[in-house]
């Protein structure tokens, strides 16, 4: 196999991963409706997870900040997928990147 078509299998693997990963389906069920071997679905997902992530450049997004009421506290949600996550101040810098490192590979 040519560093080519290995480059096109792991796509169209990854793209299939995704796939599956998206539909809620049991690996059984989503293989069966896909006419795929199981066991060639889990290798491709364990294959992924051992995997370091693609690198890619950060993502800007514009935020807009209003004042808080008188009296409230401020805070900051934060969407990844469909969680929400609250930041409020004083809050662990490090507990909300996991956080959304592990939303995000889940999503």
């Amino acid at each position: 196999m040519t560093k080519a078509e290995l480059a096109e299998l792991r796509e169209l693997w990854r793209t299939r991963v995704a796939d599956f990963r998206a539909s809620g389906q049991t690996g059984a069920a989503w293989c069966a409706a896909h006419q795929i071997k199981e066991h060639q679905l889990w290798y491709w997902v364990s294959k992924f997870k051992t995997e370091a992530p693609p690198q890619s450049q950060p993502h800007f997004i514009s935020i807009r900040v209003q004042d808080a009421p008188e009296g409230s506290e401020m805070a900051l949600s934060v969407r990844v997928g469909p969680a929400i996550i609250e930041v409020r101040p004083g809050y662990d810098s490090d507990l909300l990147r996991d956080v959304v490192r592990t939303l995000a590979s889940l999503c």
